[in-house]
């Protein structure tokens, strides 16, 4: 068995070797003003020999044995040939793709929950797409490694949902580090995070006179930031192909919205109703952005069909419904009917996401239910494709596709040996590389990466706050449902 890391030399290795990466750059700008830095630690080469790999490609293969190499996916088949490698005998135990949650608030939502911690929610207006998640990541944060601990490899960290639009989400990679560009996933494309229904009329209606205070008031919102952003978006492009005369001025937050209007941001909106989908789907229509996933999402099963057609993953929970009056209409079946949906533009694209720090240690779990309640209501579910909904599909949504999310030769290797099918309560995520670096090695707690913050300290009892806020830190602190 080989031995991870430790988090002092990866961090130093991550240092030493920082670099920017090929992110897209903002409106108006010739380059990303916070690029990654991050780069793995060097790995090992490891041979994982007679695994039961579930491939994120709707295929399992058994007893076969996984080459992981200068930190990808060297080779998959049988026999293969050691060598001089590090030997992992899995003795049928599962191989799959690291879990990518697309939507957390790790980070910005930290353990310890306190006021100087809650960094989700910019609640000073209704549109606040200047800002961005990754400037309130604290590296710190215990959840990280939780969340490793479930096998957790990537992960999206949004905004809040107290805002139409709350600003720019970012994909990061679940590395020890010391600052946040030493997570940024290199090459993916930020996100814009918005949401509708109750959250953005209660924080700004509900007792403080402003705008939205209704539904009509919410669409209102959207579309004229983005009528704005339309007029900002075509100045800039036509100073950048002439350059001639002075540059428009710079606008932060039509930055943003130029960003996603061109394709070069990606957006992901809270939603829960079947009808307020369906009214974004217009508003992504009339302006000309496509909306990458409906988040929450509980009565997408209403729509599936239409989100089908329109290319729009659901990133859902399982089972969480009924904590405010738009969650009510929720089934178990979700998921599944949403995978099931065919279109003549495509198939259904379903996300099992987390939204909670606790939830994130165990979506394997999460999945397990969703394909449980899937098989009763008659749409069989097998395990090899429901490994999709944690890890070919979240990185559909996020543009990453092409370099992680399935186990397929060149690709990173984001990688869990868990202890038994994942579809069981009793599974453990026995060991997680990512890209080649061991990080997670049950057998050997010791050797874990800690975060600074928990180093001689006593785990505290505290859990981290939630997403759903109003302009009361009181009510934040109470753990409002998201």
């Amino acid at each position: 068995m080989i031995r991870p890391v430790p988090a002092c030399l990866g961090v130093l290795v991550t240092v030493l070797l920082a670099a920017c990466s090929d992110r897209h750059p903002a409106a108006g700008t010739a380059a990303d003003p916070f690029p990654s830095t991050y780069r793995p630690a060097p790995a090992a080469t490891v041979l994982i020999r007679g695994a039961t790999v579930l491939t994120g490609l709707d295929s399992r293969l058994d007893n076969t044995d996984v080459l992981l190499s200068e930190g990808r996916i060297a080779a998959i088949g049988k026999g293969l040939a050691a060598g001089g490698t590090t030997v992992i005998e899995a003795g049928g135990r599962y191989l799959t793709p690291g879990i990518i949650d697309v939507h957390s608030h790790l980070g910005v939502y930290p353990a310890p929950a306190v006021w100087a911690t809650s960094d989700g929610n910019e609640a000073t207006a209704a549109t606040t797409p200047e800002v961005w998640a990754e400037h309130s990541i604290w590296p710190q944060d215990p959840g990280f490694e939780a969340a490793r601990a479930g096998g957790v490899t990537t992960l999206q960290v949004l905004p809040g949902s107290a805002n139409l639009i709350g600003g720019r989400g970012v994909v990061i990679k679940n590395v020890p580090a010391v600052t946040y560009q030493q997570m940024l996933f290199p090459g993916a494309r930020r996100s814009l995070k918005m949401a509708c229904g109750e959250n953005p009329k209660r924080v700004y209606g509900k007792g403080g006179g402003r705008s939205p205070s209704t539904g009509m008031g919410n669409v209102a919102g959207y579309r004229a930031a983005f009528a704005k952003a339309s007029g900002y978006r075509a100045r800039w492009d036509a100073w950048n192909k002439e350059r001639k005369g002075p540059s428009p001025d710079r606008d932060l937050a039509m930055d943003t919205l130029a960003d996603v209007l061109r394709g070069n941001i990606l957006v992901h909106m809270h939603c829960y109703r079947a009808d307020q989908m369906a009214t974004m789907l217009d508003v992504a229509k009339e302006f000309g952005f496509k909306i990458q996933a409906f988040h929450h999402a509980v009565e997408a099963y209403k729509i599936a069909d239409l989100l089908a057609s329109t290319g729009t993953c659901g990133a859902l929970w399982a089972d969480w419904w009924g904590f405010k009056l738009e969650a009510w209409d929720a089934i178990s079946e979700n998921i599944a009917i949403v995978d099931a949906a065919r279109s003549d533009h495509g198939a259904g694209c379903a996300i099992v996401h987390s939204d909670d720090p606790d939830g994130i240690q165990r979506l394997n779990q999460e999945a397990a239910k969703a394909m449980a309640a899937g098989r009763r209501a008659g749409l069989p579910v097998s395990e090899e494709h429901a490994i999709g909904w944690l890890t070919a599909n979240p990185a559909k949504a996020l543009g990453i596709l092409d370099r992680t999310g399935t186990l397929e030769v060149g690709k990173a290797a984001d990688v869990v040996l868990w202890s038994g099918t994942p579809f069981s309560v009793y599974a453990h995520a026995d060991q997680v590389w990512i890209d080649g670096v061991l990080q997670l090695d049950r057998a050997h707690p010791k050797a874990q990466p800690d975060s600074d913050f928990m180093l001689g300290t006593e785990a505290d009892d505290a859990g981290p706050a939630t997403e759903d806020t109003a302009d009361d830190p009181a009510e934040a602190a109470a753990g409002a449902r998201p």
